[in-house]
């Protein structure tokens, strides 16, 4: 698939890993469409970039079609769906004050998880009306997992579990969608300079940086970013989860 003939929807668009798949997406000449519940950071990384913009929220299904259904009016389709949206929290199963919250974990799931696939169904069900191309296919998915999910760390029992539900379900998506020539794969990122990361002090960001092999660093969005824009490219890389870490391998 062309990334210049690319329609694409990202969720979690406005900062993080998707903010900077949307900007390189639209730096590539693809048509994009941001989804996220920050609208105001939302709107102004849209305006910056040459983007579409759409309020979402990813486990409402009727936001969620509303969007879908906006953004494929004004991008004339929809080819591409990269799903960034997602939470990380932090719990132990027992820790000093009990039990791990039973709403914590629900809600994790609930993001990361069902929000993807609640996207990504409908996304898919818009993609299954495109025309055939022979060069690419009808579109492509691509979810963003975790190293979590293979070796998630103490208190990630929630994030891991949503993780790893997300690689878990990528080949049986791949061969659900195969019969309409749509693409499903996964990335599992392994530590990155994100908002979310920078919240934790330079301390913990010094420290995660120091465990990666090769790279010694943390990963930067660009490079997640760069990768999805193969991802889309490449019509033969289906089913597949592709760790994005630097060797990094966390106890």
């Amino acid at each position: 698939m062309r990334i210049t003939e690319t329609k694409a929807i990202v969720t979690g668009g406005a900062s993080g890993l998707g903010a900077a798949a949307a900007r390189r997406l639209c730096e590539t000449e693809a048509a994009v469409t941001i989804l996220d519940r920050d609208a105001e950071r939302g709107m102004a990384l849209a305006a910056e970039i040459g983007a579409g913009f759409q309020p979402v929220d990813v486990t409402d299904e009727t936001s969620v079609a509303q969007a879908i259904g906006e953004a494929r009016a004004q991008m004339g389709g929809i080819t591409a769906c990269l799903n960034c949206a997602g939470i990380a929290h932090a719990e132990r199963t027992v820790g000093r004050d009990g039990p791990h919250a039973l709403e914590s974990f629900r809600r994790s799931v609930e993001v990361n998880l069902i929000g993807s696939f609640n996207v990504l169904r409908l996304a898919a069900a818009e993609m299954a009306q495109n025309d055939h191309e022979t060069h690419g296919g009808r579109g492509v998915i691509v979810n963003t997992a975790s190293i979590a999910a293979y070796d998630g760390q103490k208190g990630q029992a929630a994030y891991a579990a949503s993780k790893g539900g997300i690689a878990a379900m990528t080949l049986p998506l791949a061969r659900d969608l195969a019969s309409l020539r749509i693409r499903v794969v996964a990335i599992a990122p392994g530590v990155f300079r994100t908002p979310m990361l920078e919240g934790l002090g330079q301390e913990v960001m010094d420290g995660l940086a120091a465990d990666v092999p090769n790279p010694p660093r943390l990963g930067e969005p660009d490079e997640f970013a760069a990768l999805v824009c193969h991802v889309i490219e490449n019509c033969y890389l289906n089913g597949e989860v592709i760790r994005l870490d630097g060797a990094l391998r966390m106890k």
